[in-house]
């Protein structure tokens, strides 16, 4: 009999499986691919692996001679897909390989298999039959699958990062981050790419301040926008190497399927309560079945693998008799775009619903000088806050490593900190933070350097 048994090992799995380890807990946790789940595999590393490098390779292009750097012939330098994978392979190796080792060494059980429900206390995995007290799903999510009769047309995010050709126009479906983010990095590798969403705009759950910004930016890059066009299937539209869209002709010699993620269903003989094509849960992540919960993706609360983890942790301190209050609202959206962006807190949008009396203060990176240094100046800070006592309600940052520099941001939200406490925080110079005390400034008064 287990304390818990966890059904899959990304990041909302893994972190459950050791923390529940930690703090004593008889823990198993069940995979039928591969430890580390989507996130580490074929998702988030890799992803940001094959970034890293199309941002090197153009960094080199561009501005290797604005920084002083001489002999490099740009008619030699090629971008080569096939070395960038083996490089991300071997990241994605190493971060696997460490999990695993910090399962084993917290004593959490592995059990490789497709598991299947039985009862609130028992599952099935290959014929091997596991008693738990409690039960956490942390199955993920994926695209749904478009329809399509042409073979190697369409390759899913799960396939996309291995050593193949790419040709030369790329489309891809979707317009979620993941999709932003794969469509500039084809971008970057000087690929003909096209983006399709099924709405009007993209990144729907980011402040329109940071998707605008954005949207112009991929424009800029010269990504092809098509709105309101719903790809579920190739049939009658693509032929020859052209989509049909829109009655305009599309080069397409590939379809990266990034549609908004769906659930990864567990095999049950107990129903749960579903939402939105989601496992519904209550506010400690509960499902509708006593003792089950159910964490990250598959419970369609957030998609973020940071915010997976942190209701898997949540979930732990739940079972040991802790209980804390998870706060969506201050838990950050990263969003892996050239350049980065990121956000906390309330949008503008759910600001001037709640009726508050709000200021908006910015700074932007052009004013920074680290970040010209870096030749990266591109971006701003901006905060919304309080009037009446300065409080923080949300922070938006577009910056080449906006995703590190929300989580300052982060802890400000988590100590209810105001713009005072932001504007008298001393940031070392020089540093491209140092944007976070002017925009607490601008919040106040004026910014020092504006």
């Amino acid at each position: 009999m287990y304390d818990l048994i966890i059904i899959g090992s990304g990041p909302a799995g893994y972190v459950a499986a050791i923390r529940a380890g930690q703090v004593g807990l008889k823990t198993a946790i069940i995979e039928k691919n591969q430890i580390g789940g989507m996130c580490l595999n074929w998702g988030c590393i890799p992803s940001k692996s094959i970034l890293e490098s199309v941002k090197l390779y153009q960094k080199i292009v561009k501005d290797a001679g604005r920084f002083g750097i001489d002999g490099i012939d740009k008619k030699t330098i090629s971008f080569n897909w096939n070395k960038a994978i083996k490089r991300s392979d071997g990241i994605v190796k190493k971060l696997t390989g460490g999990v695993e080792f910090l399962l084993k060494k917290n004593g959490v059980d592995i059990i490789i298999g497709e598991a299947r429900i039985l009862s609130a206390n028992s599952i099935v995995v290959e014929n091997r039959n596991l008693e738990a007290k409690n039960i956490l799903i942390a199955t993920g999510s994926s695209s749904p699958a478009i329809e399509n009769l042409f073979k190697g047309l369409i390759v899913e995010p799960k396939e996309l990062f291995k050593e193949r050709e790419i040709p030369d126009n790329i489309v891809v479906v979707g317009k979620v981050p993941v999709a932003i983010e794969l469509a500039q990095a084809f971008n970057l590798m000087d690929k003909n790419v096209t983006l399709i969403s099924d709405t009007g705009g993209i990144m729907p759950k980011a402040d329109p301040y940071i998707s605008d910004y954005i949207l112009n930016k991929i424009k800029k890059d010269r990504i092809k926008v098509i709105f309101n066009v719903a790809v579920e299937s190739t049939k009658g539209i693509w032929a020859k190497g052209k989509l049909n869209i829109n009655q305009e002709e599309v080069p397409c010699d590939l379809i990266i399927n990034a549609r908004d993620r769906k659930a990864n269903l567990i095999q049950s003989d107990i129903k749960l309560e579903m939402e939105n094509g989601f496992i519904k849960v209550d506010e400690n992540l509960e499902t509708s079945v006593k003792g089950i919960y159910a964490i990250g993706d598959v419970n369609g609360l957030s998609l973020f693998a940071h915010v997976g983890s942190a209701q898997g942790l949540h979930v732990v301190n739940k079972l040991k008799g802790i209980d804390n209050k998870l706060d969506f609202s201050k838990l950050p959206m990263n969003m892996y775009t050239v350049p980065e962006a990121a956000q906390i807190g309330l949008t503008e949008a759910e600001i001037k619903e709640a009726g508050y009396d709000y200021k908006s203060s910015e700074f932007p990176l052009s004013a920074n000088g680290k970040a010209q240094t870096e030749g990266v100046s591109e971006g701003f800070v901006r905060i919304l806050s309080d009037k009446k006592y300065g409080e923080v309600l949300g922070v938006q940052i577009i910056a080449p490593n906006a995703t590190d520099m929300i989580n300052e941001a982060s802890a400000y939200m988590q100590l209810e900190s105001t713009i005072y406490d932001i504007a008298q925080t001393v940031h070392t110079h020089p540093t491209v933070s140092e944007v976070f005390m002017e925009a607490g400034f601008e919040a106040i008064d004026h910014a020092i350097h504006k």
